[in-house]
Parts: structure tokens; C-alpha cells; sequence
């Protein structure tokens, strides 16, 4: 069980984009083998970029302490527990974030830590908040804080 609850976080982790990478069976170290051996008779079969994403999610799991991979069970749990439109809409907006520069998706990752830090109730007031808005005052709100964003970027260049 748990070596199929393995390879399913490792299927979800196929999302990666490795077109030209093919990864032969014999190529993989024996960890990812040990692993991946219930997809050994089809391995030849599956596509190039599914073949790297599955021997990297491998490499990733074996190199992983037991809290990391209980934390990547209880991801993978979630992901499971998502609806098919659910799944496809947190596909396109991963690949929006992975489409983004750097320096924005920098800038993303610590706004994420900031609000994680706030307290369970300001979080909750804030999602209450953005939920009551409709979407013309939640674009608006959006406007609000790129231009905010913008105007103390341009204040620390200057500086």
C-alpha cells in the first residue's frame, strides 16, 4: 500500500515538463528501482517526460526522512480528495506561477509566508472579507495593490 501511495505521488509529480528526457529502466539506481518496480513490465511504454518525472519523485522520496514523507502522504492525500475540475484548476494555476519570473514568483512565495504567519482569526476575517466582495471589487482590490506594490518598489529604487 504504501508503495502504491508512492507511486501515485509520483504520478502527480509527472506534471513536470522534461520533453526531451528519457530515462531507460537500467539507468535508474536500485532505491528507484526498489520503488518503481510495480511499473517495471510498462516502463518502456510510458512517455519519455513520465519515465524522468517518475525516477526524479523517486530519487526525491528516497532521499526524504519519515516526516517528510508522512507531509508528502498527507499532500498526496489531499490531492487525491480534489474534484477533477479541482485538480485541473490547481494544474493551471501552478503552471501560471511556474510561467511568472523569478523575482515575481519570489515575491509571491514570501506574501504566502506572511499571510501563514497571521493568526487563524485574521486569516479567516480576510478570506470572509475577499468572499464577500464581488468581482468587479475583487479586481479593483487587485489594482489596488499591484499599484501600492509598484509605488514602494519605486520608492526603495530610489533610495
Amino acid at each position: 500500500m504504501k508503495t502504491l501511495i508512492a507511486i501515485g505521488m509520483l504520478v502527480m509529480a509527472g506534471a513536470i515538463q522534461a520533453a526531451d528526457r528519457d530515462m531507460a529502466w537500467s539507468s535508474l539506481t536500485p532505491a528507484q528501482q526498489q520503488l518503481l518496480t510495480p511499473l517495471e513490465g510498462e516502463w518502456n511504454s510510458l512517455p519519455a517526460e513520465r519515465r524522468f518525472a517518475l525516477a526524479r519523485g523517486a530519487a526525491r522520496w528516497s532521499a526524504m526522512n519519515e516526516r517528510e514523507r508522512g507531509a508528502a502522504r498527507d499532500r498526496f492525500g489531499r490531492w487525491r480528495g480534489l474534484s477533477e475540475d479541482r485538480r485541473a484548476l490547481v494544474r493551471e494555476r501552478w503552471n501560471d506561477f511556474q510561467a511568472l519570473p523569478p523575482a515575481q514568483q519570489d515575491r509571491l512565495r514570501q506574501d504566502f509566508r506572511d499571510y501563514r504567519r497571521l493568526s487563524v482569526e485574521r486569516r479567516a476575517e480576510l478570506q470572509r472579507q475577499w468572499q464577500d466582495k464581488s468581482q468587479a471589487e475583487r479586481q479593483q482590490s487587485l489594482r489596488e495593490l499591484r499599484e501600492r506594490r509598484q509605488q514602494r518598489q519605486q520608492r526603495q529604487r530610489q533610495r
